[in-house]
């Protein structure tokens, strides 16, 4: 009794003395390459980078009573599927798909990959011909039932708004060819420096309901819509689907500390890694890693310095980090 005794004793010690190490620390980089994780862990972000900067880009909100949306099920034969789907593969002349975005210091994340995901749908639903892109701006400034801006929102009333007001066009920061360009500026996030550093968080801007400075387009004449907003269910072979099918779709997830310094591999969360907030991102495509790894392949957006060019992996068919339970996809018109 006395040895078991000792034993315990010892080891109480060691759970309650071992000091927590930072998130962004190199020894919690390395204690994560440490673990054996079916993926690498590396910098992203400056040690000196606030939480509320990163907590600030985790934007996915819930609401209480969510939208009635329906949830669509594709008729299932039970044909083999493909080992592996890349959007930016089978719809090679969409060139939205290929795009990283960046959000900027703002909660966006919401608006970014929902307005992104609309304009890869466009683009398929064209037969490739149609390269415009869906203002993440509109959805972000003048959407009133999606939430608060840059300080979160809902990804289905970003959808749902692309159906029943319809959003303008509009790319990232700077460009030119729509109505409403992304109002906030690429910035460094992380620690590449070819950009400028990012402020640690912006008001949400002011809507305006007209086009950019400079545009040609009347903004109630370049109006764009969807016809059809929907939920998938919470099934790996139903997303597959959907994304063979009809492209890429939004997904909400839980971010865990141990996710900001994904690099390479198929993130699965460590189990001692602490909850942070929720995210949206876009999928774009599955696989499976070293014939052992199922995966869905997913854009970011906090620009191409961040994780594997601004893309990571992330275990499939198991709902990690509740991914599969919050996806959202639509048609347009």
């Amino acid at each position: 009794m006395r040895i078991v005794f000792v034993t315990f004793a010892t080891l109480v010690s060691c759970v309650f003395t071992q000091p927590q190490l930072h998130l962004l620390s190199d020894e919690y980089i390395e204690h994560l390459n440490s673990k054996n994780l079916p993926w690498k862990a590396g910098r992203n972000f400056d040690k000196d980078t606030p939480l509320s900067h990163i907590k600030g880009l985790l934007g996915l909100k819930h609401k209480e009573t969510p939208l009635n949306l329906e949830t669509v099920y594709h008729e299932d034969n039970g044909e083999e599927l493909p080992k592996e789907f890349d959007a930016r593969k089978q719809w090679s002349k969409c060139e939205s798909i290929r795009e990283i975005r960046d959000q900027s210091g703002c909660g966006s994340c919401w608006a970014v990959s929902s307005a992104s995901a609309m304009s890869d749908r466009v683009c398929i639903h064209s037969d490739q011909k149609s390269q415009l892109r869906i203002s993440a701006a509109d959805i972000l400034e003048c959407c009133k039932t999606c939430g608060e801006g840059c300080n979160g929102g809902y990804i289905d009333e970003a959808f749902y708004y692309w159906n029943d007001l319809g959003v303008v066009s509009g790319g990232e920061f700077n460009t030119t060819d729509g109505c409403k360009a992304y109002p906030l500026p690429r910035c460094d996030h992380h620690i590449d420096g070819s950009l400028t550093p990012c402020k640690d968080h912006y008001p949400t801007p002011q809507c305006k309901k007209q086009c950019d400075h400079g545009s040609n387009l009347k903004y109630n004449e370049d109006k764009h819509h969807g016809k059809k907003t929907y939920l998938l269910p919470n099934d790996e072979r139903q997303i597959q689907l959907e994304l063979i099918k009809n492209g890429p779709v939004v997904a909400g997830f839980h971010v865990y500390e141990d996710f900001i310094s994904y690099k390479s591999g198929v993130y699965q969360t460590d189990d001692h890694s602490k909850y942070l907030g929720d995210h949206a991102v876009r999928v774009i495509g599955y696989g499976v890693e070293d014939d052992k790894y199922p995966y869905w392949l997913v854009t970011n957006s906090w620009n191409d310095h961040w994780g594997d060019k601004g893309l990571f992996k992330i275990m499939r068919g198991n709902n990690e980090c509740n991914f599969e339970h919050d996806i959202v996809a639509g048609l347009p018109k």
